[in-house]
């Protein structure tokens, strides 16, 4: 059989139970004031959630390298981590996209790396609805108005979302290859490539036009055509006068004086012919 508490004890307990009596009393006997209870406890604010890590998000969608690089970078990861409660659209390139770019940015300063990487950023929130819904430039989180632009050009062709600057390399756009994460304020997409700013990166060079094939079945022909065609012929040119040449007026007197000359040898003959022919005549008389 248990023992009974002392009186004491009895006391304590009962006084300890008394303001909690005198509470219910109360609100049993003033309904208002319950109500204003109950309303003030459900008016009260819920805690604020936490704006989500972005290099983790990023780390588990499959962008590890680049989310690593913004860590590395005190003024990248300052300013993601602060521009995401706004809204925020992030292009991260793949693991084997930065592996293939390092030795490029590994040349840059730490400033220039910095905008490198706040360049694959948007300070707006764009779900794959409103993104595919978007052509043209973008301003990132590296715009610093007209003084640095670092603008991208947003280009949609069917469900096929590509990203574009005057330097990307060999004149490709990165392609968006799936989606990491897509919850307000913040959204991932993965891309195939780094994306290249001509702030940065010289642009591309234009691909150079294919030559022109040369007509090498019709040169042959075309020879054989010369080889068989004669050489024109060249007059000869006329050649210095003699020194002791007459001139032509003096060549006409001359004629004249041989034609006089011979004259009278031709009347002689006549006149000797004539008389033979006389004797012969009277001879066979």
């Amino acid at each position: 059989m248990p023992r009974p508490l002392p009186r004491t004890m009895r006391r304590l307990r009962v006084a300890d139970a008394l303001p909690l009596a005198v509470l219910l009393l109360a609100l049993a006997a003033s309904p208002g004031l319950a109500g204003a209870a109950t309303t003030a406890a459900a008016k009260a604010p819920a805690a604020p959630v936490a704006p989500p890590n972005v290099t983790a998000e990023m780390a588990k969608g499959g962008c590890k390298a680049f989310a690593d690089l913004i860590a590395a970078s005190p003024d990248a990861s300052s300013t993601y981590q602060s521009a995401v409660e706004g809204g925020m659209t992030v292009f991260c390139p793949s693991d084997d996209a930065v592996r293939a770019f390092l030795p490029k940015y590994k040349n840059l300063t730490a400033d220039a790396q910095a905008s490198l990487l706040l360049f694959h950023a948007v300070p707006v929130h764009y779900s794959l609805g409103g993104l595919k819904s978007n052509n043209g430039p973008m301003n990132t989180l590296a715009t610093d108005g007209a003084a640095r632009s670092y603008n991208f050009t947003l280009q949609n062709q069917g469900d096929v979302v590509t990203i574009k600057t005057a330097a990307s390399a060999r004149g490709a756009p990165a392609r968006v290859k799936s989606t990491a994460l897509d919850r307000d304020p913040l959204a991932i997409y993965v891309i195939d490539a780094v994306v290249e700013p001509v702030e940065l990166f010289k642009p591309a060079p234009a691909p150079a036009p294919a030559p022109t094939p040369a007509p090498a079945a019709d040169a042959p022909k075309a020879a054989g055509k010369a080889a068989r065609r004669p050489a024109p012929a060249v007059a000869d040119a006329p050649g210095p006068a003699a020194a002791d040449a007459a001139p032509v007026d003096q060549k006409k007197d001359a004629k004249k004086s041989a034609a006089s000359a011979g004259a009278p040898c031709v009347r002689w003959w006549l006149a000797a012919s004539l008389a033979a022919v006389v004797a012969a005549a009277s001879a066979l008389a």
